[in-house]
């Protein structure tokens, strides 16, 4: 072989992402696309709850987030997301979207016509704003199964005020855990919307973990009625969910560290 041809071939196979040694081995020296690097990494499902046994739950595993489905409710018992600080951001918009049906559980389950004339809102669990950074996410988070019935008071201002409240933390500690969902009260009688018989939440949930040198948790309680309730007024420790919702949420913590900082819940430490 020439020396002309020789180096042609080099030339060609380093195009196509592979390196020729002087042993004549290849190894793939192919990089990233540009797009790609400018891209956050998927989302990080750092934490979940323990599994549940008490009622139907049915794992989906999302491009931003995991939930546990309840058939008989027709909602999540629990969503739960690892956010970042890149993941606060991007170009992807809301406005495109439709909520849609989720064909990978049983029927029945939620359509959207299960709210049409409910006075309940679709309220997010994980919400579109955490997704921006991936169209996908975002469409993922537009699935009935990361949705609740909401009243529109809450989903407008209170639980989007702690939402917003989510996101900055995660810009200032570089990653929060979050779980959020539904609480039913069991001496409660049972609502429902639509055909299909979407359970309406008694209240709502949301709990946060900030991991690092000084781990801490909080928790917030909102209930699902028109009233006003300031954030600050919903904050409750993460004990005070677990034993209201029967949901262990952060269990891959060590015992000593779980125990100390579920027990405490300060707004003012964060």
């Amino acid at each position: 072989m020439n020396n002309r041809l020789s180096l042609l071939i080099i030339a060609l196979v380093c195009l196509a992402g592979i390196a020729v040694t002087a042993g004549g081995q290849q190894v793939t020296t192919k990089q990233p696309s540009t797009t790609a690097q400018k891209q956050p990494s998927a989302a990080v499902q750092y934490e979940r709850p323990a599994p549940l046994h008490d009622r139907p739950s049915l794992i989906l595993k999302r491009v931003g987030y995991i939930a546990s489905y309840n058939k008989q409710t027709r909602t999540p018992n629990w969503v739960a997301w690892h956010l970042t600080k890149a993941h606060t951001y991007g170009s992807t918009q809301r406005s495109g979207e439709v909520f849609t049906e989720d064909v990978q559980v049983p029927t029945p389950r939620a359509t959207d016509a299960d709210y049409y004339n409910s006075r309940y809102d679709r309220g997010h669990m994980c919400p579109a704003g955490d997704n921006k950074w991936s169209e996908k996410a975002m469409t993922h988070s537009f699935l009935l199964t990361n949705i609740c019935p909401q009243n529109h008071g809450l989903n407008k201002y209170e639980w989007n005020d702690v939402e917003m409240l989510c996101r900055d933390w995660a810009r200032s500690y570089g990653a929060i855990d979050i779980v959020c969902g539904p609480v039913y009260e069991k001496d409660k009688q049972a609502k429902y919307i639509g055909k299909n018989k979407v359970r309406v939440p008694d209240a709502f949930f949301k709990v946060v973990l900030c991991r690092g040198r000084q781990p801490k948790t909080i928790g917030f309680l909102f209930m699902n009625n028109g009233k006003k309730q300031p954030y600050a007024e919903a904050v409750r420790t993460v004990d005070e969910i677990e034993r209201l919702t029967g949901i262990d949420f952060f269990p891959a913590l060590d015992d000593k560290t779980e125990s100390r900082i579920e027990a405490q819940a300060r707004l003012a430490d964060w």
